[in-house]
């Protein structure tokens, strides 16, 4: 038993340093409404990688890691521009676009790779039972960075993300502003794809934010149960993989699905209970009026 301790214990922190940023990065996707961008941009990642590895270079290398990071930038610049005032064209289309069109060329890719299909395995489910400490802690720096920048420009991003109108009004840069959010989101989706799998990092990002907002309508203590959701979840996700022998991505990723589910029917009895209380406390009042 302690032995299997010491072995999900590298697992286990990685999983809290995914949940430290993803669910700040989550609010803003979910709170934009354009959900499947963290599935589009990690395709894209993903995209750079399949191209690593049909030209002779590990998943997980460097060149790998390099490559799926320029494709990565492309992506931002993309979706950047794909940001119109007058939204001519939903921006949610353009990422379904370019998930479409990566998700096909990924497979057109590793169709002539060596071990392609294992390839497109290890990117949808990742391989964070076999993290490492030194990956954690560069994935630790990097995140860091990310949420220094996001921290130091915070008034901008959350003023893009929660009133875009007012930004385009008060003459932000968007567009500019937009890819700048972009590429830092790049950096966290690509070093996360490697580690956990796009199904793992998509459930990190929008599940704890989704959960989150059913309670709370302030941005810092949203961001505090989401957190405190995602931690559970985790910890529910490698009992599980770790009792009954469960791959551990998709462990996690079912929690994640339970939580929300969990969270879901509370907010809905939460919110009966308060019905219930408004439409009682008229008849009370009208009754106290006629006696």
């Amino acid at each position: 038993m302690t032995d299997m301790l010491v072995f999900m214990a590298a697992p286990f922190v990685a999983c809290l340093i995914l949940t430290g940023i993803h669910c700040y990065l989550g609010l803003h996707i979910v709170t934009r409404g354009v959900i499947f961008v963290d599935l589009a941009l990690a395709q894209v990642a993903a995209l750079g990688a399949t191209i690593a590895v049909l030209f002779g270079y590990v998943l997980n290398s460097p060149e790998a890691y390099c490559l799926s990071l320029a494709f990565t930038f492309v992506g931002a610049a993309i979706f950047a521009i794909g940001r119109f005032r007058d939204e001519r064209i939903p921006q949610e289309a353009i990422i379904g676009i370019v998930y479409a069109v990566c998700s096909a060329t990924a497979i057109l890719v590793l169709d002539r790779a060596p071990h392609g299909h294992e390839a497109i395995s290890a990117m949808l489910v990742g391989s964070i039972l076999y993290v490492t400490w030194p990956g954690i802690l560069k994935t630790f720096l990097v995140y860091s960075v990310v949420g220094l920048i996001h921290y130091y420009f915070r008034s901008k991003f959350l003023l893009i993300s929660f009133d875009v109108k007012e930004a385009w009004n008060r003459g932000l840069s968007v567009r500019w502003w937009d890819f700048v959010f972009y590429v830092t989101f790049g950096f966290v989706v690509t070093s996360s794809v490697q580690i956990a799998g796009v199904l793992l990092v998509f459930s990190y990002l929008v599940v704890p934010a989704a959960c989150a907002i059913l309670f709370a309508r302030k941005t810092s203590s949203r961001l505090f149960l989401g957190w405190g959701i995602a931690f559970l979840a985790s910890v529910a996700g490698i009992f599980m993989s770790t009792k009954w022998d469960f791959p551990t991505g998709a462990s996690i990723v079912s929690a994640f699905g339970l939580a929300l589910i969990i969270c879901a029917l509370i907010a809905r009895a939460t919110r009966k209970k308060r019905e219930n209380t408004n439409e009682a406390e008229p008849e009370s009042a009208h009754c106290a009026q006629h006696r």
